[in-house]
């Protein structure tokens, strides 16, 4: 079994890379028609073989909704397969309204949800952004009734984290000394659903006291992989993370294979697509007679 480059996140042995779900759930931020397709073609047979694929190459860490049941089962059927255990990263939505500002979580609520959690294998708690990025208070410098939340995961056995679109909160995190071993940030050379300029977050990254779990290399797909992870692969730290999300084997293997070029700085021959219009070129790209 090949093996990822590592790091230790709160005290665990993870990969550099993490599997990504987006491209398995139907998340594709491009279109509803989009998202349809994707959950038209993917099901659980499919979604363990890529997960199959990261797994033998030393890619055993997981990032997503692991209570949806297609998820989960993919992963059971996947560590069968291989023998190997997976880290599973998971990302819950907890629950906030109008009132969690000034009186705080449901208590009831976040613990049958946690609870839930810890049943499945959860390894890594990160509140999803939709719960982090609401309870940022820019005025305070401070994220509400987080560290009562971190407690609670603490309390199940499992590692907090913060999952966040908004640089503010990794900055705000470090400086209240939040009990949280990690970040999910989104990071990607275009930009793409990015609240700051490339330049200032890849600066908030580099100073943040934890390692940090960046998402979306590749932009939802709008950047090529080679573009995409020559980026993040040359600018992070050898700390941190890049979740990489696919929909097929031979796009995991693609992105393993350029990963590891890239990082051990080797020449990056990969096989290019052919078409028509590079005819004149194909010499050039090796493919010539």
């Amino acid at each position: 079994m090949d093996s990822f480059p590592r790091t230790v996140v709160g005290g665990v042995s993870l990969p550099r890379m993490i599997i990504g779900t987006n491209w398995f759930l139907g998340f594709s931020h491009c279109t509803d028609a989009k998202d349809a397709y994707i959950k038209s073609v993917m099901d659980r047979r499919k979604i363990a073989e890529v997960i199959e694929v990261f797994l033998k190459s030393g890619v055993d860490a997981i990032m997503g909704l692991i209570q949806r049941p297609l998820l989960h089962q993919a992963i059971q059927d996947a560590q069968e397969r291989t023998g190997r255990k997976v880290i599973v990263v998971s990302t819950p939505q907890i629950p906030t309204s109008k009132d969690t500002p000034a009186r705080g979580f449901d208590r009831g609520a976040v613990a049958k949800i946690l609870d839930e959690e810890a049943r499945l294998g959860a390894v890594f708690c990160m509140p999803h952004t939709s719960t982090t990025d609401n309870l940022v208070d820019r005025c305070t410098r401070e994220i509400r009734h987080m560290p009562e939340l971190c407690r609670m995961i603490r309390e199940r056995g499992m590692i907090p984290g913060l999952s966040t679109h908004m640089p503010e909160s990794i900055v705000y995190a470090d400086e209240s000394g939040l009990d949280v071993e990690t970040y999910i940030s989104i990071y990607n050379s275009m930009g793409f659903l990015m609240q700051l300029e490339v330049d200032w977050t890849a600066q908030i990254i580099a100073k943040a006291r934890k390692p940090v779990m960046t998402i979306k290399p590749m932009a939802a797909g709008q950047l090529r992989p080679f573009q995409g992870l020559s980026f993040v692969w040359s600018t992070l730290r050898p700390q941190d993370l890049v979740t990489v999300g696919t929909m097929t084997p031979a796009e995991a293997q693609e992105c393993v294979d350029l990963s590891l070029n890239i990082l051990d700085g080797r020449k990056r021959e990969i096989k290019l697509q052919e078409t028509r219009s590079k005819a004149t070129v194909n010499s050039v790209a090796g493919g010539g007679k």
